[in-house]
């Protein structure tokens, strides 16, 4: 049976549906939140720039937008930097010109994003005032200059962001240019955690409402250690410079702190947008970006992302379009920037793209559930820190090297747009879990050292997107607080706490026929970043039916395992386990420290399986084991969305309104690619039959009805 997202949506009910972004203390009924729409129906794809009328002359934006209707563009985003322009002092705000902007965008038909401006915050909240400025790790006050330079924890600061914000949604909230608002700009893409007098205060805080009671937090922390036990909150330090290293639990609860703080602030200004203006509300978000993804999506009613990749980089693309397209169900997501061409900013710039690669990337994001392709910037800085970045226009107002190539995407985007509108990505079999607690953990505690293995956590998740992409799945990548709806297979790597709140949802996920697969580190640490005491891997060897007798690394041991008639080095932090009856043994390890223990185990459990990844399979061998693995089962939980395809191309499944299956077939790669078809597929554009083998050409796409 093909499932469109929109019917899962409605299967699921009250928003909890399809990757919901939301864990059970979080979770928000979709139809309770004004932007979010159960029944949203896509109307159209949108094509669209960055737009900077403050810096440029005003008898340009009649020009601007005349040329931005010839070439097919069809919306603008607008005002992530202007604060100094709106207020430029305090409590003088005019918002005239950007008026007067969205006036001419409406007559022209173009639509509007609007942001708010509080990445930027203009010199007369901060002069003067270096308490309200961020302080980094190492006690260094970031000065005004650049972006991102305010605490969102001094009150101050919070209260201006709020002024401009409520001034912004009052005079511009309901234009009829205007389709969404976007939050603040990249949250956190230049600074991480808040070390600020201010923070400092609302960090006490948040340890208050968290434990209650110094006591609990001493006794979960295990604060004894190097007499780190504490009398009130407020001595509990930040992880500032100390002589050797802090608690494990202080550093990776600071990170929460600080990540979920972000996300605070975020629903704070989503709540004064909604004042005066209906209109949904996203934030251009990226998974390097220091905020607690997963709790920011109760500030949004649609997802979006930024990247700026280069040829070869193009899977990047598809992560974050499964990552994204699965946070807000019901709601396709939008690529809010992308560069026409090379990326640039003073200290780097990166090749430019080759002829074709902007629609190939456009194309994907639009089959791939993306209701937007957008870019930054639609004519090139002449000031500032990004003078080296591509643009539509040049600073002399001329084409530009991606003017060409811009033009080509708005053909595509017109050719696509009547099958894409009336046909929806059917929903994935297979998900990888994505976890910000997780992530936090790994970065106070990086646990596998070996050389090439990734240094991120989101690496590490993006390595097994595309272990299962690159053997021609489809598949997406779903929030730890997200429902199982629709999944056959579900993967969960590197997720060092297991909550009982996630377990309880993975179990009957299994027991109603789910395979699941913990692959290696999960479960080994306990919910404060400590060791669990109860079992080795915590609950998961309840439920998995294992005894783990050490957990060891194994990197640069030369160990080996064999599993499924396959055998390789294995590496990284190894949970040798015994299996308890009624779980079997799949792979065993052949030698070194932990000889003659398992390291894959399977238990069924109800209609599915639990199945244990104990350690990471190293090298060549070991990828040909991971495939082995993922292949074995994905056919054994009878995963049916498998596409005989070339490496380096992309099948997106859709089902139309009419019930019927449309592939969009796409080569990223640029060296063309080949998809087998069943007997009797056909051409979605021109009827014709297409044979048992399609090719697809260099940065191609193709749309197919195949006959299933």
């Amino acid at each position: 049976m093909q499932v469109s997202r929109r019917d899962m949506f409605k299967l699921a009910g009250a928003g909890l549906g399809v990757g919901m972004a939301l864990n059970s203390k979080l979770a928000l009924s979709a139809s309770a939140m004004p932007g979010r729409d159960a029944n949203y129906k896509m109307k159209k794809l949108y094509h669209g720039v960055a737009y900077y009328p403050e810096l440029w002359p005003l008898d340009n934006i009649d020009d601007d937008i005349a040329e931005m209707k010839k070439i097919g563009i069809n919306v603008a985003r607008m005002a992530e930097f202007a604060w100094s322009t709106m207020e430029t002092e305090e409590g003088k705000i005019d918002l005239s010109l950007f008026k007067m902007v969205m006036d001419k965008m409406h007559k022209a038909g173009i639509h509007v994003v609007l942001c708010t401006p509080t990445a930027t915050p203009p010199i007369w909240l901060t002069h003067g005032h270096p308490e309200r400025l961020h302080k980094n790790e190492d006690g260094e006050i970031l000065s005004h200059g650049a972006r991102q330079h305010a605490s969102y924890e001094h009150p101050a600061v919070k209260k201006a962001c709020f002024n401009i914000i409520r001034a912004m949604t009052k005079e511009l909230g309901e234009h009829p240019a205007l389709i969404g608002w976007q939050l603040d700009n990249e949250m956190k893409a230049h600074v991480a955690e808040d070390f600020s007098d201010a923070a400092i205060v609302n960090w006490h805080k948040w340890l208050k409402a968290k434990f209650g009671t110094i006591d609990k937090l001493n006794e979960a922390w295990g604060t004894h250690i190097w007499s780190q036990y504490y009398h009130s909150f407020e001595q509990v330090p930040a992880p500032v410079k100390t002589p050797f290293l802090h608690n494990a639990s202080l550093i990776t609860a600071y990170k929460m702190f600080c990540r979920e703080s972000v996300a605070d602030f975020m629903k704070a200004q989503s709540d004064i947008i909604r004042e005066h203006s209906e209109h949904p509300i996203t934030h251009n978000d990226n998974p390097a970006f220091n905020i607690h993804h997963e709790r920011s999506m109760r500030a949004l009613d649609f997802a979006s992302y930024d990247a700026y990749p280069t040829d070869k980089q193009w899977s990047a693309l598809v992560f974050r379009s499964d990552m994204y397209r699965a946070a807000i169900p019901g709601r396709p997501f939008w690529l809010m920037e992308t560069s026409v061409s090379h990326n640039g900013w003073l200290g780097n710039h990166q090749p430019p793209h080759p002829v074709d690669f902007l629609q190939a990337e456009a194309s994907l994001i639009y089959a791939l559930g993306g209701e937007a392709f957008c870019y930054w910037l639609w004519r090139q800085q002449r000031t500032g820190a990004e003078l080296p970045h591509s643009a539509v226009k040049s600073a002399w107002n001329e084409p530009s090297i991606g003017y060409k190539e811009v033009i080509k995407v708005g053909k595509s985007r017109t050719q696509l747009e009547p099958f894409l509108v009336n046909s929806e990505l059917e929903v994935p079999e297979i998900a990888v879990t994505y976890s910000d607690h997780a992530r936090a953990m790994f970065e106070t505690e990086n646990l596998d050292k070996r050389e090439g293995f990734p240094s991120r956590y989101r690496g590490i998740i993006e390595m097994w997107q595309a272990n299962v992409m690159n053997l021609g799945y489809h598949r997406e990548v779903r929030f730890e607080g997200a429902e199982l709806g629709g999944l056959k297979l579900l993967i969960t790597p590197a997720m060092q706490y297991l909550s009982e709140e996630f377990a309880n949802r993975v179990m009957k996920f299994v027991n109603d026929g789910g395979t699941w697969i913990a692959g290696p580190v999960t479960g080994t640490r306990g919910k404060e970043h400590t060791v669990p005491t109860e079992a080795g891997l915590g609950l998961l060897d309840k439920m998995a039916g294992v005894e783990t007798k050490f957990v060891v690394p194994l990197t640069r041991t030369g160990s080996t395992g064999s599993a499924l008639g396959l055998t390789s080095e294995l590496s990284g932090w190894c949970a040798a386990m015994k299996a308890k009856p009624g779980t079997q043994v799949i792979g065993t390890i052949n030698d070194g420290v932990a000889a003659d223990n398992a390291f894959i185990t399977e238990r069924k459990i109800g209609q599915g399986k639990i199945v244990v990844l104990g350690a990471h399979p190293h090298g060549e061998q070991g990828q040909a084991m991971i495939d082995k693995v993922i292949n074995h089962y994905a056919q054994d939980a009878g995963v049916k969305q498998k596409y005989q395809v070339s490496p380096g191309t992309i099948v997106a499944p859709r089902i139309d309104n009419d019930g019927k299956a449309l592939w969009v077939v796409l080569n990223m790669d640029g060296q063309g690619g080949e998809l087998k078809l069943p007997a009797g597929s056909k051409d979605a554009q021109t009827g014709q039959n297409l044979p048992s083998t399609l090719k697809i050409e260099r940065y191609q796409w193709r749309l197919v009805y195949p006959n299933v």
